[in-house]
């Protein structure tokens, strides 16, 4: 199992390819001028029992954006913020309290547009030993474990579609258990499981 830690620790080296939710759906243009407000989410990695594990989050279901999707902590950059990986790990301890002392930061994937109007930089850390969930009800329903092997196959993905402001739209899921991973989340580990294939 630690060969898809090394495989991320590589795949972070490659420059990689900007993604969005709008991927699938080759006939939507997006206008040149439209602005996007910066936001990161960090993808914790952490060893479980047997092989490492993905930490994900439920969102809560009284958000404006996003509510009740599975998701990366995370949010929009803070003036105060240093920078994104900053953001992101301060947006990790405050929704799901994760100890930035535990965590050491990979790297960074290309950044991800979401239909929201935000571009997200997905931050990669291995946390590096167990911590108890601390969950902020007002942002996260629930916090989680699943198997990093799980969402970095390939064969384990699939397009679906719905209907969206009038529109067909086509995304990726990569479903586990009860959890229905789909949208910015399920195209951002598509991405990185995309690098981790890359030859």
């Amino acid at each position: 199992m630690n060969e898809l830690l090394s495989s991320t620790r590589e795949a972070l080296t490659k420059t990689g390819n900007e993604s969005s939710d709008f991927d699938l759906n080759k006939n939507v243009v997006l206008p040149k001028d439209r602005k996007l407000r910066p936001a990161a989410v960090l993808a914790p990695i952490i060893l479980g029992q047997n092989g490492y594990d993905l930490i994900l989050t439920k969102r809560s279901s009284a958000l404006k954006h996003h509510p009740g999707q599975i998701a990366f902590p995370g949010g929009k950059k803070e003036k105060t913020d240093v920078d994104l990986i900053d953001t992101a790990l301060r947006e990790a301890h405050e929704e799901i309290g994760i100890p930035r002392v535990y965590t050491e930061v990979l790297g960074t994937f290309a950044s991800h547009e979401t239909i929201t109007g935000f571009t997200v930089t997905p931050v990669v850390a291995l946390v590096k030993q167990e911590f108890e969930f601390q969950v902020d009800t007002g942002e996260v329903a629930e916090a989680f474990r699943v198997p990093l092997s799980h969402v970095l196959e390939t064969s384990n993905y699939v397009i679906e579609s719905r209907l969206w402001r009038g529109q067909r739209r086509y995304y990726y899921v990569v479903p586990y258990g009860p959890y229905y991973i789909w949208g910015a989340t399920a195209r951002i580990l598509r991405a990185w499981t995309d690098l981790i294939n890359l030859n």
